[in-house]
């Protein structure tokens, strides 16, 4: 496999990169789809902008068909159920704060008697468009909210005055769903994470009839979220570190790198720490998504080779045989061959010009399988669903989030922390 890897993934990878950054136009018979949760969180969060998503979309697509589910889907990365549920709640927490949705400061779980409640009402209401999505709102606002009284009024009302209705644009199944997405052109779009994704699509293809704006305090890629020199000199002063566990064999981990080191760790002083895991099999990747996310955020890729077993242990070895205080610039380097010069570091060859780049003369006798190993240990405690996971210490506290679609949240975090800092802090006249 590492041969076939090491002649034919450059040459592909290249030859992909090189094609159109996106297709020009997805086909819109099924028109757009939106799937939901009434337990999911994320639902909760999205159908806050689906009247106004409603409001410009076009006739061509419309009308947006709501999809709800009864059955959860198993969560992602080994985890139990409990601990999902405890991640989704305290992210979806920070994700309302950033971005303005409504949501609890102590959420909690519907019961069961609210969801059986809810759905009803749902599946009763002779309610259709804008009507029927200002109620799925309200519902959903009932349900996190613990508004028990207002959902039994309504309940009642629904299965007193009406029987199930039968809408195409409104349908209840027991698909397994774990988070709530959009579907359209037959793809899928995270509800949250890959709604201005979404929009963008729509519009490149004339589907919305006026500008959509959402999210309005995302963070775009290169765009720091502070400028003021007192603000950066206070974070600064702070000496914030980040420490980063990563899956080498996977692309996500060299993006995640390249664009931190690059452009938000000498501006804010981050003082980096990496933590190599095992091979996870993460290079069976999307290579699509990859590339989108590449050049979103401007970091190098391809040509590639995926690093097999062999080869992240092999990336690990060259990592641990430099001092520490070079470790991270020698990861960069490590990733960079592999996803933007196309090396396999399984292939002696290509392993031994990366040892002699980087000035190594005695390879660590550091059990690196063990080392891997116990980083691995550390790395599941954080309880995450998804790779890189980064934990964040600055002013006396600690921040853990995973993911590229996350990395945003450490400026927010320091703005946040300046924000704090500013309020307890009196006014001089």
């Amino acid at each position: 496999m590492s041969f076939f890897r090491r002649w034919f993934d450059p040459v592909r990878s290249r030859l992909f990169y090189q094609q159109p950054k996106r297709q020009d136009v997805l086909p819109i018979e099924q028109g757009l789809s939106i799937h939901l949760r009434l337990d999911d969180v994320y639902s909760y969060l999205i159908v806050q902008q689906l009247t106004q998503l409603n409001e410009i979309l076009s006739d061509r697509i419309k009308p947006l068909k709501i999809i709800i589910s009864s059955q959860v889907g198993e969560p992602p990365n080994g985890m139990s159920q409990e601990k999902w549920q405890k991640y989704a709640l305290n992210d979806a927490k920070i994700l309302a704060k950033q971005h303005g949705f409504g949501y609890d400061d102590q959420p909690e779980l519907p019961n069961i008697t609210a969801l059986q409640q809810a759905k009803t009402i749902l599946e009763n209401t002779p309610l259709r468009d804008d009507h029927f999505l200002y109620l799925l709102e309200d519902v959903f606002h009932m349900l996190w909210q613990q508004q028990s009284g207002k959902l039994r009024t309504l309940y009642a009302m629904a299965s007193r005055q009406h029987q199930a209705q039968q809408f195409p644009e409104r349908i209840f199944n027991d698909e397994p769903l774990l988070v709530s997405y959009f579907e359209f052109g037959g793809r899928q779009y995270n509800a949250v994470d890959n709604l201005l994704r979404l929009t963008r699509r729509l519009k490149q293809q004339k589907l919305l009839t006026d500008n959509p704006i959402f999210l309005i305090n995302h963070i775009e890629w290169r765009e720091h979220l502070m400028g003021d020199a007192e603000d950066l000199a206070n974070i600064q002063a702070m000496h914030p570190t980040l420490d980063l566990y990563l899956a080498l064999e996977d692309p996500i981990s060299w993006l995640l790198l390249a664009y931190i080191k690059e452009d938000l760790a000498d501006y804010y002083n981050i003082q980096l720490k990496i933590h190599p895991l095992t091979y996870h099999g993460r290079d069976q990747f999307d290579w699509a998504l990859a590339t989108r996310l590449s050049k979103r955020a401007e970091v190098a890729f391809t040509p590639f080779c995926r690093p097999t077993e062999k080869s992240v242990m092999n990336m690990a070895k060259l990592y641990y045989s430099v001092a520490e205080e070079d470790r991270v610039d020698a990861m960069y380097r490590i990733l960079k061959s592999v996803w933007a010069r196309g090396k396999d570091l399984s292939y002696t060859p290509h392993f031994q010009r990366m040892k002699k780049k980087l000035a190594i003369k005695h390879l660590t006798d550091l059990d690196i399988t063990q080392q891997l190993k116990d980083n691995d240990t550390v790395c599941a405690s954080k309880d995450q669903p998804e790779f890189p996971v980064l934990v964040l210490a600055v002013d006396g506290r600690t921040y853990t989030f995973n993911s590229l679609y996350r990395v945003w949240m450490i400026e927010s975090i320091f703005n946040n922390i300046l924000e704090q800092k500013y309020r307890a802090t009196p006014l001089k006249y």
